[in-house]
């Protein structure tokens, strides 16, 4: 079945990079990751606060051919925006002020007077993606996404994408992680490996 042929490719990729890690100067790094791009991966401070400089913006054009969670069209009520959002919306708002990331997501939209980052709308209304459109039609309001998830590290599809290719891990971590190196853990954290035997 499909399940298992997946999951004896997971067991199969956890053997082979047994006792590997990803670092950065050295340092264990956090290897987000997410389900779609929008074409590209986003710079970790445009989502968090945390600027790290192998979470930098690539492009990930894989994921709109490979992913059916690339585009999406979500349409909610102007009184169930208005409640997540806590504005309040006239009859005649149909202008919405947006900025936009170097990855074209939505950095910053303004909606009847309030800012929000496009983080605070992808949260609160529960969109899959932080790259959106908005578009009012009557007593609604039509939010088409692309991509899935927050954006930031190696995406998923567009992994896929690079295996499909005959990329390997390492050329993907590399891609995805700008500046990283892949290491044994005895090579990168003796320090951990003591502390864990202890």
């Amino acid at each position: 079945s499909d399940y298992h042929w997946k999951m004896d490719k997971i067991t199969e990729a956890v053997a082979a990079t047994q006792g590997e890690i990803i670092t950065y100067n050295k340092e264990p790094i956090t290897p987000a990751f997410f389900s779609t791009s929008n074409g590209y991966t986003e710079n970790s401070e445009d989502y968090w606060q945390n600027e790290l400089p192998y979470l930098k913006i690539v492009e990930s054009p894989w994921d709109e051919e490979l992913s059916p969670k690339f585009l999406n069209q979500i349409i909610l009520t102007a009184n169930e925006v208005q409640q997540k959002l806590g504005v309040n919306l006239s009859a005649n708002v149909q202008d919405f002020q947006i900025t936009r990331t170097d990855s074209n997501r939505v950095e910053t939209a303004t909606i009847a007077g309030t800012a929000f980052s496009g983080r605070e709308i992808r949260e609160k209304l529960n969109l899959p993606s932080n790259d959106f459109t908005i578009t009012r039609k009557n007593d609604h309001f039509v939010f088409t996404t692309k991509g899935y998830g927050h954006g930031v590290g190696m995406s998923q599809y567009g992994a896929n994408g690079m295996a499909l290719e005959g990329k390997n891990y390492q050329d993907i971590i590399s891609y995805f992680y700008k500046g990283t190196a892949i290491e044994t853990l005895e090579q990168a954290a003796p320090k951990l490996l003591v502390q864990s035997n202890s």
